[in-house]
């Protein structure tokens, strides 16, 4: 859909959504993907397009079509001129401000002529990403995966509450040189993450992101992990840091979750603030949506940023993934200025 302009707006703007398939049927604790939905927002002004992608907060039912509806409802203040802080107040947190967030930085940068990193005085350099191999029914599968994937020195490996260990020993056999990682996206309670924890730890485990259900993990309050635990579906944004902060010991920072670069710049300064790790994740989406997360992997601990690696296919002129690490692309793309 496409707003039109008037003589008291500065922008138009334009909203769409794309389907994009899935390389191969990705698998995660409870949830399996073929193909994935993105909203993209397209603000233009003065000759200039700034564009942003939006692929939402799936368990919280955060879907392209309600992001495109919500945007929509706020293209009058977007095309009068509303600013990036300003526009926390008018869109709440999730996919949908993520898309508006990240136009508004790429147009700015195409305004000042430099390069969103550049105004935020960051290096444009490479980050090192980890290789996420989903859930497969034959632990030996998982292993072919994660041994195909040699150029990648970290692998985010996805469990539920079925062998996990079991699973974890093929994969550590496959890759005897990887950092492994465990995300277990809600699927286990407190009593499996007290069996499996210190399997896991023997077998090199580096930290298992969000093991139980959000909104379930009070009994994490004293409880001393023998891995680091880390808070994705659990820290949505700024305001659950609080929360987090006794009962994990990282956070991953998405910007889809907390509702754009913005928003993830400060929520990540908060989170050093506690003392917590930082990791920087993603959705499944394109380049489009991991340009702007990149700028975070540059301050974090670690970054899963191999969205664009899980689809059939990406932008032609995107992000850069060469040696296992992701760079900003060459060509004129996303916050190049």
């Amino acid at each position: 859909m496409t707003r039109g302009s008037s003589a008291t707006k500065r922008r138009r703007l334009s909203l769409h959504t794309e389907l994009w398939a899935v390389r191969t049927p990705f698998r995660i604790a409870g949830n399996t993907w073929e193909q994935v939905r993105l909203a993209v927002c397209e603000i233009e002004e003065d000759g200039r397009v700034g564009r942003g992608e939006g692929a939402g907060v799936y368990y919280l039912d955060d879907e392209p079509a309600a992001m495109v509806r919500q945007i929509a409802a706020a293209a009058n203040q977007i095309e009068s001129g509303v600013g990036r802080e300003q526009l926390l107040d008018i869109l709440p947190a999730g996919g949908a401000r993520n898309a508006v967030d990240c136009a508004l930085w790429d147009l700015e940068a195409q305004h000042a002529e430099r390069s969103v990193w550049n105004l935020l005085g960051v290096e444009e350099g490479p980050v090192e990403t980890a290789m996420t191999v989903g859930l497969e029914a034959d632990p030996a599968a998982m292993a072919e995966k994660a041994a195909a994937a040699s150029e990648f020195r970290v692998i985010k490996v996805k469990l539920d509450g079925d062998r996990p260990v079991e699973r974890l020993q093929a994969i550590r056999e496959a890759r005897r040189d990887a950092r492994l990682i465990v995300d277990v996206n809600q699927g286990w309670d407190f009593g499996q993450l007290q069996r499996f924890a210190p399997a896991l730890r023997d077998l090199g485990v580096v930290f298992i992101e969000q093991p139980l259900p959000r909104g379930e993990d009070a009994e994490l309050a004293g409880y001393t992990s023998p891995i680091p635990l880390c808070a994705d579906e659990s820290c949505l944004d700024s305001h659950e840091l609080a929360w987090v902060e006794g009962r994990y010991q990282m956070i991953n920072i998405k910007l889809d979750k907390c509702g754009g670069l913005t928003s993830a710049l400060a929520l990540a300064a908060g989170a050093r603030r506690r003392g917590l790790g930082l990791m920087v994740g993603n959705m499944l989406c394109t380049s489009l949506g991991i340009a702007p997360a990149h700028i975070i992997g540059l301050l974090a601990d670690f970054a899963d940023l191999d969205g664009p690696l899980l689809l059939a296919y990406d932008h032609p002129q995107g992000m850069r993934y060469e040696g296992g690490r992701v760079s900003p692309s060459q060509s004129r793309f996303w916050g190049t200025g």
